[in-house]
């Protein structure tokens, strides 16, 4: 469900660690700070526009500016995902994790990336390091990405905590409604996935999967005339829909 997704708060960063395999030993100039974070902005900036041999330039110049700037590296990671480059990408974020090793949108970019990897159980532990930071400003992020990372390993109770905590901060958040009135309806409680369905549809335009989930859980409560509702809603508004496959019907607890 794509307009549902989650996507990670993400700054940038460069680094040429070959040429500074210890930065810490470096002592950086006010100057040489401001010019780095000069070349970091416009490294986002071409990233935002598509040029990422430019934009690897300029943060590779960041990196030799200021080789422990923190933006530099995390932004680096970022271009390395695109072009494809995991292993360097995963050099990079853990860089930035080891240069700010308290700051809540390190580790959430950090578990992230690891969740995207599959090493989901790592990933837990950075979204919790992140969530410790008491000046994180952006807690709803790093839980609502803690609850995908344990759906995507397969634990359906963690990752029904995370969700109701994100509610409790932000109870219009729609991957939580979302995510809650599915795993509910997947365990067979239709009455608190109608609930939670209806809390998100108050607040989210019509999407296919939540009007497919909507059909399957008006019909396992047994209102045939609330399910062709939503079916035919379904078939008239997304013709081309395909059936969501991580709505396979109700399983045991």
């Amino acid at each position: 469900m794509r307009s549902l997704e989650i996507t990670a708060i993400l700054f940038f960063v460069t680094a040429l660690m070959a040429c500074d395999s210890n930065p810490s030993r470096k002592s950086v100039s006010g100057d040489a700070k401001e010019a780095a974070e000069l070349q970091v902005k416009l490294g986002r900036g071409y990233m935002e526009q598509g040029e990422l041999e430019v934009a690897l330039q300029r943060l590779q110049r960041a990196l030799q500016l200021d080789p422990r700037s923190v933006d530099a590296h995390t932004l680096m990671a970022v271009l390395h995902e695109r072009i494809n480059r995991p292993v360097q990408a995963e050099s990079f974020y853990r860089k930035a994790e080891r240069l700010a090793p308290d700051n809540g949108d390190v580790n959430n970019n950090l578990g992230a990336f690891l969740c995207g990897s599959g090493k989901h159980g790592e990933a837990d532990a950075y979204f919790r390091k992140a969530l410790d930071d008491p000046f994180y400003r952006s807690p709803v992020s790093a839980l609502a990405n803690a609850g995908v990372c344990a759906l995507k390993a397969g634990d359906h109770v963690k990752a029904d905590g995370y969700f109701r905590q994100v509610l409790a901060a932000q109870p219009d958040n729609v991957v939580a409604l979302f995510e809650l009135a599915r795993l509910n309806y997947l365990h067979d409680d239709p009455m608190r996935a109608r609930a939670f369905l209806q809390r998100l549809e108050a607040n989210a335009p019509g999407d296919p999967v939540v009007l497919d989930l909507g059909q399957r859980i008006e019909a396992l409560l047994g209102d045939t005339a609330a399910a062709n509702r939503y079916a035919s809603r379904l078939q008239n508004e997304f013709p081309d829909y395909t059936p969501d496959a991580s709505l396979q019907g109700p399983t045991s607890r």
